[in-house]
């Protein structure tokens, strides 16, 4: 007799996919949870969201849809009439949870749950969305809700971390004061490594270790959530994904369309069904495929109107043909503000075409708040290396393209050397394809500007 697969998905907030240490992080026992759960699993190295910031990736996962087919271009609620995942599973007798960031997917009517933990829930005194107690307490509590009715569940455990403020910051003590989330473990800036496409300069080190430092106790809310998901005997019967919802909140990566923006962890464990220890360096999945790939494995009907395709595949040990490239954009950060792009991934070769680069507009941001901006303002001023990279970070050039395998922190630009020419010319071409299929509002933009050039 068929037992109803139950379905837990836990995100990050703003997590690079290279802070984890079974994707590479230097940093010693960094994510000590999220590596025993991809060892009991398997792990995804062309994981992608389809938009680097908070509630349009996190509705694009939840509709199976790019941000410009839902409707939400930014922290706008999405289109009336478009389905969503938990509608589905309500629609089958799920009983649906989710802890944290329900503010981020809107309106709230059309995700139908039942079970709730609020960002007024979660506000000072009671962790900021960053108390791994906390997350045990209430997936355990959600856990039980669904064992008293008899149902199989679907919950979203959403951490804070590592979003900004940092833990220890004076970012944090001035928004929260004294009352502020604890922390067990402090990462020291000697312990850290900076990202190439940032400058290593004092303040900036100093600021990775304090997101280093949100990193780990994201790590303790997963073994948190995953130790009351274990106690209550429901983890062999449960399908589990984690990734984040886009890169870390520092220049050149949140907000944009590089690898560092819209690269994830991708994380499954479904025991019984998955090969533990496996990686998949070959196919590409992304946001917009997690929607109908749990319909599928819940054996639930498809969807009309999804962007997205089932991995189902890949998780049973067989291959995808068709994973081969991703497509991503991005809209605005704050309202009536516009940064658009759009980017497409081929391989090892990255396009980014930037709309909204003129030499006059300057992007702005939350990547722009804390130290790291401040320290590369300050420095520009004396080291030509940092002027020339706060240059570009701030205002951009109509078009990038990246060897991401060479290149990962897109450091060197090819989009002017005639021997990627070709590649450069098909790279446009699948991006214009997928324009076209989805009736993007810059199509036509696209075409008198870019495509032809």
């Amino acid at each position: 007799m068929y037992k109803p697969t139950n379905v837990l998905l836990i995100t990050a907030d703003d997590l690079n996919y290279n802070s984890v240490g079974a994707y590479g992080c230097e940093v010693e026992n960094i994510t000590p949870n999220l590596d025993k759960l991809a060892a009991g699993g398997i792990r995804f190295n062309r994981g992608y969201v389809n938009i680097a910031v908070c509630q349009p990736s996190r509705q694009s996962i939840m509709t199976g849809r790019y941000p410009r087919t839902n409707g939400s271009l930014g922290f706008e609620p999405i289109k009336d009439g478009v389905p969503t995942l938990t509608e589905q599973l309500h629609h089958a007798g799920y009983l649906n949870g989710i802890l944290g960031k329900e503010i981020h997917l809107k309106p709230t009517n059309r995700f139908f749950w039942d079970y709730f933990v609020t960002e007024g829930d979660l506000a000072s005194g009671w962790g900021i969305g960053r108390d791994p107690k906390l997350f045990y307490s209430f997936t355990k509590e959600f856990i039980q809700k669904a064992e008293r009715e008899g149902k199989p569940f679907f919950l979203m455990a959403n951490s804070h971390d590592p979003h900004r403020p940092f833990a220890g910051s004076d970012q944090e003590k001035n928004a929260w004061g004294a009352d502020l989330p604890v922390f067990t473990r402090e990462i020291t800036p000697e312990e850290v490594t900076v990202p190439a496409f940032l400058p290593d300069l004092p303040e900036v080190r100093r600021e990775i270790a304090e997101y280093y430092t949100s990193v780990y106790r994201l790590d303790q809310t997963v073994g948190a959530i995953l130790l009351a998901l274990e106690e209550s005997g429901q983890r062999e019967n449960t399908l589990v994904m984690f990734l984040s919802d886009n890169g870390m909140a520092l220049p050149f990566a949140k907000s944009n369309c590089y690898l560092n923006s819209n690269k994830t962890p991708w994380i499954v464990s479904w025991p019984n069904s998955i090969k533990a220890g496996r990686v998949d360096d070959a196919h590409f999945i992304s946001g917009i495929d997690y929607m109908p790939t749990i319909l599928h494995a819940l054996r639930l009907p498809e969807v009309e109107g999804m962007d997205g395709k089932s991995f189902l595949p890949l998780l049973e040990g067989r291959t995808q043909s068709n994973r081969t490239m991703v497509f991503t954009e991005f809209h605005r950060i704050f309202a009536g503000i516009d940064y658009p792009m759009r980017g497409v991934q081929e391989g090892d070769f990255g396009y980014i075409v930037n709309f909204w680069s003129d030499g006059e507009h300057q992007i702005r941001g939350d990547a722009a708040s804390g130290r790291t901006y401040a320290a590369m303002k300050e420095g520009a001023a004396s080291d030509a290396f940092v002027y020339e990279r706060l240059r570009h970070y701030e205002y951009r050039v109509p078009e990038e393209l990246y060897d991401l395998k060479a290149d990962p922190d897109a450091l060197i630009n090819l989009i002017d050397d005639p021997k990627y020419a070709e590649l450069v010319a098909r790279l446009k071409s699948q991006l214009h394809r997928n324009m076209r299929q989805t009736n993007d509002h810059l199509l036509e933009r696209y075409e008198g500007t870019f495509l032809n050039q």
